[in-house]
């Protein structure tokens, strides 16, 4: 695989990779470009066309202009009226390409996991469940019908008894072991505060992916689950699914608080035993909204007035049972020492991470606290 960064910092990576169609050749690049300039098409395009030109990515017999026809034909493009009514029309993308650029996510996410191994460690509570582990044991009196293997029994019964009497006895049966994997509500919190872009690194756009990635494995894999998703800057508000690919920076401070605050507020109408809030972050917090509706803001070092009443939320969170995991795309000494303090407030866990291996890493995290009955 070769990888190149052109001018602007978009990293293109060239694959040794099965034979693909032309379409679904840049269907894949199409995708990763749509995805970095939140949505516009038109700047997906031209980023596209100069792609186009470094690295001869189509041919006389198909054309970006071909392209562009194919994914209005196949649907994943649309062009919509200007609402203001002047006439003008534009091409924006439709929820058809929203979920191939969330599957996109998670296969290029949860496929390393796979690969590395991570991600898939099993809980020491193996008993009666629904999660199949692929061990076995003998059966045992009193094991339901229903967790019998037949086809390792049956293959037992052949070793042991022979293909001429065949027989089928008590000492051939064996069970696979199952994992009990309770319910799981989830929050998302994403900052898009300024700094989330500050000094010519794209964080946000990671952020993204791994929000797209986990609302598809939520959403496919364990639909019993639920996933609630926020972003925080001087505030807080919710955001849907298929918002994720248009999410941009904005020119904000960080309240934490308010983000935490809303993701308390979403999970108290969970009825789920298992509660989570991920919060993704690269600064510290800068910002709170006083009673009065003002904003209070301080950007110089860390102000003891806003992280006291972080250190608060945190312990109202582990009061009600909600751990808190912060990934800290950061490694300032004080900045670290504010997550440690907060996270100990919670009793949650602190990763301080860069941008490689972020989604690993909260895959990993939500599988394993899945499997588990959190206590306060």
């Amino acid at each position: 695989m070769k990888e190149k960064l052109n001018k602007s910092g978009f990293v293109f990576k060239s694959y040794e990779a099965p034979y693909q169609s032309p379409f679904d050749k840049l269907f894949e690049i199409f995708k990763e470009l749509i995805t970095h300039t939140s949505g516009d098409f038109d700047e997906a395009i031209d980023w596209l066309r100069q792609l186009d030109i470094e690295y001869k990515l189509t041919t006389p017999e198909y054309t970006i202009d071909d392209f562009i026809e194919d994914l209005k034909r196949k649907g994943y493009i649309q062009e919509e009226i200007d609402p203001d009514g002047t006439g003008n029309s534009g091409i924006t993308i439709t929820a058809k390409t929203e979920r191939a650029i969330r599957q996109q996510a998670l296969d290029h996410i949860f496929g390393k996991i796979k690969s590395s191994g991570s991600g898939n460690h099993k809980s020491k509570g193996i008993g009666l469940g629904d999660e199949h582990t692929g061990d076995f044991r003998p059966y045992q009196f009193g094991d339901g019908l229903d967790k019998v293997s037949m086809t390792e029994s049956l293959r037992n019964a052949q070793i042991n008894n022979g293909l001429g009497d065949f027989s089928l006895t008590e000492d051939d049966l064996v069970v696979e072991e199952t994992l009990h994997k309770s319910q799981m509500s989830t929050v998302l919190m994403i900052d898009i505060s300024h700094s989330m872009i500050l000094y010519g690194e794209d964080r946000i756009t990671p952020a993204k992916k791994v929000a797209m990635a986990l609302a598809e494995m939520i959403t496919t894999r364990y639909p019993k689950d639920s996933l609630e998703i926020l972003v925080f800057g001087n505030d807080a508000w919710p955001i849907k699914i298929k918002d994720l690919p248009y999410l941009k920076v904005g020119p904000y401070h960080t309240n934490t608080v308010a983000g935490l605050q809303l993701a308390m507020d979403m999970l108290r109408r969970k009825r789920n035993t298992n509660k989570q809030i991920f919060m993704i972050t690269d600064g510290k917090p800068s910002c709170l909204r006083l009673p009065d509706g003002q904003y209070y803001k301080n950007s110089n070092g860390l102000d003891p007035y806003i992280t006291n009443k972080c250190y608060g939320m945190a312990q109202q969170a582990r009061r009600l049972h909600i751990p808190i995991t912060t990934f800290m795309i950061a490694e300032d000494p004080y900045l670290m020492q504010f997550v440690r303090a907060f996270t100990q407030a919670n009793r949650g866990k602190a990763f301080y991470t860069g941008l490689k291996g972020l989604g690993e890493m909260i895959f990993e995290d939500y599988e394993n606290n899945r499997k588990k009955r959190i206590k306060g």
